[in-house]
């Protein structure tokens, strides 16, 4: 019997895993990178591993504001994940893809030819990520409201961009979709920026800053407090924490120095 691979192809990162799978079997990062001691570029998990030193490593994307534009470095990166995390035969297997709303028809033509030419996959299906959620929570609450409904708004914050895209009936209603040309790229630029302007060039550490938003930001729900907390020093500002930087010696990866520091700003009430 084949396999149904399940893709979802982010700008951030990719989930890989087998269909019918509670969770997915490979959550890693859709891009290449190649740290200043080597000519080498690590693919995908590679970044991952402990010993990875990722100081000022140059970083490919095959994504850019959430649509393909490297095709090549797309189907290498699919290519080692197939190979070396789910260990398939793509030729035995279907693929479940997404793609983001209102990709272009020469983009879509493109990743047909890697997905049958390059891999020789037995079938393609197509999906966009806000009907996948609403069918996913209709199926896990099979009397609730989305279910009972047929529609939601699903709000979907990925690397490259927001969308709020209405389904109705299973199907995303695309003329209704807004868009918002922010993310998680975004974030972690003006993070940068911010670290930049007040303390050490941080520019190039794109895996750093991404590690650092990742670990120790928060979405606020009460702004006006949170700034005035923010403005506080030493114990009453509930933000205040220590991340430790790599050296390139004794630590790769940074590293927060009190985790339970970190996480004093849970205490306050987000009621």
């Amino acid at each position: 019997m084949s396999n149904v691979v399940v893709l979802d192809n982010g700008g951030g990162l990719i989930k890989a895993g087998i269909g019918g799978e509670r969770d997915p079997a490979a959550v890693v990062p859709n891009c290449t990178g190649r740290p200043l001691s080597t000519k080498k570029w690590l693919v995908a998990d590679q970044l991952l591993a402990p010993d990875a030193d990722l100081t000022s490593a140059t970083v490919r994307r095959p994504i850019d504001r959430g649509y393909i534009i490297n095709t090549d470095l797309q189907s290498s990166i699919w290519s080692h994940i197939f190979n070396n995390l789910l260990k398939i035969s793509p030729g035995e297997s279907s693929l479940l893809l997404t793609e983001p709303l209102f990709t272009l028809p020469s983009i879509q033509r493109s990743v047909d030819e890697i997905v049958f030419e390059e891999f020789n996959f037995q079938a393609l299906f197509v999906a966009d990520s806000p009907s996948l959620v609403h069918l996913y929570e209709a199926s896990r609450r099979p009397y609730g409201l989305v279910s009972k409904a047929q529609c939601s708004l699903v709000v979907d914050s990925g690397f490259s961009f927001t969308h709020a895209s209405p389904v109705f009936q299973n199907f995303t209603l695309n003329y209704g979709v807004k868009r918002l040309d922010l993310g998680g790229k975004a974030l972690s630029n003006y993070l940068k920026e911010l670290v930049s302007y007040r303390s050490l060039n941080v520019m190039d550490e794109s895996f750093l800053m991404d590690d650092v938003k990742e670990k120790l930001c928060f979405v606020s729900l009460d702004i006006s407090r949170d700034l005035q907390i923010a403005r506080k020093s030493g114990r009453d500002n509930l933000f205040r924490c220590t991340y430790v930087l790599p050296d390139g010696v004794t630590y790769m990866r940074g590293f927060v120095k009190d985790p339970e520091e970190a996480k004093r700003y849970m205490t306050l009430n987000f009621a």
